[in-house]
């Protein structure tokens, strides 16, 4: 099984919701951070080699799945787009940076900030993500995670050819997906997800 769809948004752009699309849409599973056994902060040793620079074997990490998307994967978007040359590459976003800060401070940081404590004994995988993500170990700043996101977001638009980028906001539901994807749009309604509010 090859991954057909590789996921370049950051998380907090929808990416549960499109995970729970993409599997309705492909017939298969879709990878997230929530699939990983000990995310949000051990993220196991196919992520930890990649974080590190090394090549991990993409095929056995995506075993069984058809999509990938959410961080860590799509921290790696330039790598599994290489690895699965016939995969859509999907961009997802907010409506704005300070919009996605804004979800990220209110949802992620909280539990980022945690491995940061001196008396913490787990692992770091959120912050192994952040650092790469700003390229700053500062990145617990709201002007860092901007500027970060609106780089990101340019770096996938320059690099992935347009008749392979889907640039994709939630709210535009099922259409764009099932268009880029050549299948037809299901007669159910698009699945929200994860919103803020479902966050303790």
């Amino acid at each position: 099984m090859s991954l057909r769809v590789v996921g370049a948004g950051l998380p907090r752009t929808s990416t549960t919701s499109q995970s729970q699309a993409l599997e309705h849409l492909l017939g298969g599973r879709c990878y997230h951070m929530h699939t990983i056994p000990g995310h949000p902060f051990d993220l196991g040793a196919g992520w930890d080699t990649a974080l590190a620079g090394g090549s991990p074997d993409w095929d056995e990490i995506f075993e069984g799945y058809t999509a990938a998307v959410d961080w860590p994967a799509s921290m790696f978007w330039r790598e599994l787009s290489a690895a699965y040359p016939d995969a859509l590459v999907l961009l997802s976003t907010r409506d704005s940076a300070e919009t996605w800060v804004q979800s990220v401070t209110a949802t992620i940081l909280p539990h980022a900030r945690e491995p940061l404590a001196p008396d913490l004994t787990g692992g770091r995988g959120l912050v192994t993500l952040f650092e790469p993500f700003t390229g700053t170990e500062k990145w617990d700043d709201p002007a860092i995670l901007k500027a970060a996101y609106e780089r990101h977001n340019a770096e996938v638009r320059k690099s992935v050819p347009p008749d392979r980028l889907l640039d994709w906001r939630a709210s535009e539901g099922w259409e764009p997906l099932c268009r880029a994807l050549k299948l037809p749009v299901p007669d159910v309604p698009f699945p929200w997800a994860n919103k803020r509010e479902d966050w303790g």
